[in-house]
This record gives C-alpha cells, sequence and structure tokens, in this order.
C-alpha cells in the first residue's frame, strides 16, 4: 500500500497494469473540503473531425477543485462461462491513443461541451469533476486491454459521471449500472429514503473483457417455492440489483472507519473480474476493505490513502501489507 496523495502516486505506475479497479471516491456531499489546484488533461475531436477520426486536440485547464484527506474509506462470443475474448485480448483498444484516453465523444458531442452542459445545471460540477476527472483519466491509462473499472457513487453524482465517463472512455465500454441496496439508518418522512448507492462498471475493450460468473458467491432466491429444490438449494446467480446490509455494527468485518464497505460487496466484484494472481488497484482504499478482499483470494492489490488513520486501519487490518511512503 502507498501512503500519499492519490494522484501522485498513481501518475508512476506503468500503462495497463491492473485487470480490476475499483475506485469509492469521495461522495459530493456538500461538506467543506480542502482546496487545492490541480492540472487535468483530456482529448477530444476537433469539430470537424469525423467521428471515426483518430485525429484530437489536447486541453490542458488548470482549474480549483475540492480535494479531500482521506478517501471513501459477456459481449461479443464467449468461449466458455468462464471468461470472455481470449485471444482478442491481445488488441488494443479501438479508438483510443496509446495511453488509452479515447478521443471519440458522446455520439459525436465534443467532451468540452457536455461538461459545458452539465455545468449549467449544477454550479458544483466543476469543483467535483474536476477533482475526479484526472484521476479517473490516469485509471483508464492504468487498465489493462481485459480490465474492468468499477465505479463507486451515490444518487448526488451517479448521473453526471455516467453521462462523462461515456464521453471520456466511449459509450460502447459502459457494461453495468449496479445497485447496492441496503436498509439502515434514519428514513426521512419527506421523500422517498436514500437506500442504495450506483456502481457504474466499464471495460477497456467490450469484446475483450475477463468476466466469471460461475466464480461468484450466489444468493438465496426471493422465492424459493418458485423454483426446484435443487435451485433452491444452490441459490441464484446475483443481478443487477445487490440487497447487502452494510458493514454490522459489531463483528469480525468493523474496523470503526466511517465510509467502510462490506467485504460481500467487493467479493462479488472480485471474483467476477479477476483472476486468481492478477493485480487490483483501490486508491481511494479508506479501510481497505478491497485489499483484504483481493488478498484472500489471492491476487496481489495495491492500495492508496494519504489519510493517517486510513493507513493505521489497513495496518492492522492486513499485517502482511508493506507500506510504501509517499513519492
Amino acid at each position: 500500500m502507498h501512503e500519499g496523495d492519490n494522484l501522485e502516486v498513481i501518475r508512476r505506475l506503468p500503462d495497463a497494469s491492473f485487470t480490476l479497479i475499483y475506485l469509492d471516491p469521495p461522495f459530493n456531499t456538500g461538506r467543506p473540503q480542502e482546496r487545492s489546484i490541480e492540472t487535468a488533461r483530456s482529448r477530444h475531436p476537433s469539430p470537424a473531425a469525423s467521428s471515426d477520426a483518430r485525429a484530437g486536440s489536447l486541453s490542458v485547464r488548470e482549474q480549483r477543485v475540492d480535494e479531500t484527506m482521506g478517501g471513501s474509506h459477456g459481449l461479443g462470443d464467449p468461449v466458455s462461462s468462464r471468461g470472455v475474448g481470449g485471444a482478442d485480448r491481445a488488441r488494443g483498444t479501438r479508438g483510443a491513443d496509446a495511453a488509452g484516453v479515447v478521443r471519440r465523444g458522446f455520439h459525436g458531442r465534443e467532451y468540452e461541451r457536455i461538461r459545458g452542459d452539465l455545468r449549467a445545471y449544477d454550479d458544483r460540477f466543476d469543483d467535483y469533476w474536476g477533482f475526479l476527472e484526472p484521476r479517473l483519466l490516469e485509471a483508464w491509462r492504468l487498465l489493462a486491454d481485459d480490465g474492468t473499472l468499477y465505479l463507486h457513487l451515490d444518487y448526488r453524482e451517479a448521473h453526471y459521471a455516467k453521462v462523462l465517463m461515456d464521453a471520456l472512455v466511449g459509450r460502447e465500454r459502459f457494461l453495468n449500472e449496479l445497485i447496492w441496496a441496503y436498509d439502515y439508518g434514519a428514513k426521512t418522512r419527506k421523500r422517498w429514503p436514500t437506500k442504495h448507492d450506483t456502481i457504474l462498471v466499464y471495460v477497456k475493450d467490450p469484446k475483450a473483457y475477463w468476466f466469471d460468473s460461475d466464480a461468484v458467491d450466489r444468493e438465496p432466491y426471493m422465492a424459493p417455492g418458485l423454483v426446484t429444490p435443487e435451485k433452491a438449494e444452490r441459490g441464484k446467480l446475483p443481478t443487477d440489483v445487490w440487497w447487502h446490509t452494510i458493514v454490522p455494527t459489531t463483528g469480525r468485518e468493523k474496523t470503526g472507519y466511517p465510509t467502510q464497505k462490506p467485504e460481500g460487496i467487493l467479493r462479488r466484484i472480485v471474483q467476477a473480474s479477476s483472476r486468481p494472481g492478477d493485480r487490483v488497484l483501490d486508491f481511494f482504499a479508506g479501510s481497505g476493505t478491497t485489499g483484504a478482499v483481493a488478498s484472500a483470494l489471492g491476487r496481489d492489490a495495491v492500495l492508496v490513502d494519504h489519510n493517517p488513520e486510513a493507513i493505521a486501519v489497513m495496518r492492522e487490518r492486513m499485517p502482511h501489507a508493506r507500506v510504501l511512503p509517499a513519492p
């Protein structure tokens, strides 16, 4: 694990080196956060370029962004049910440059135009996306050709993030919108209580990503009497709606870290989208759930956080892990 600013750390990691990247960034709750200046680089097509042209222009912008001290914390022709692609993994990402940044905009529209449209709807957009965008660009660079990116958000930013991610990496690389539903905590009587998070799933190559449904833990049928006893005993494969409790206030998992995510959620992600021996990255590591689950499943995890409290929790949770200082 790395202790330090995540953007500085991940910029030093080699291209295409992770099969699975899970990101649980701070949600844009409107709470005061520490300010910093960052430079984000994004590629977008020139207005005269055709939709399949590879020519593009590099825009460099400096803006003030919200920075937090911590973190929260089968397509194609399948060869078998235990993976997708095979030989196709050797191919690069169509429509992307060498750094893996897709130049084509959302349905032909320029990326900067989409940012402008979203900015018009919410004046907080620039702050949050200015913080998140350079990190997502680096994550996409680090993702292997058969890799999968999971972006975990809540209702405040999930819809903005979907549109921007489509523009940033290409809508055809969107795989799933996962809904993690839970029922815990206070419930308002002024609206429908918000009791779910959204996890957006993107793949580097829609024809060659790894997905192993057979490795995923099954869950009970909601109506077991409607299926055969054999099916009821085996359980069913999860859908894109995951009913799972939050981390219990008492029990083995509880670390005391305020934004800790349950191991069951990360276990399902790691099982489906990586193989034993694959490398997994989480640079909003928080309590280290991604690393703990990945290690238990035989994966090699790289974790990053610059909150000393998070590092202390991860040290205790994973005493075998090496802690590297900030670069």
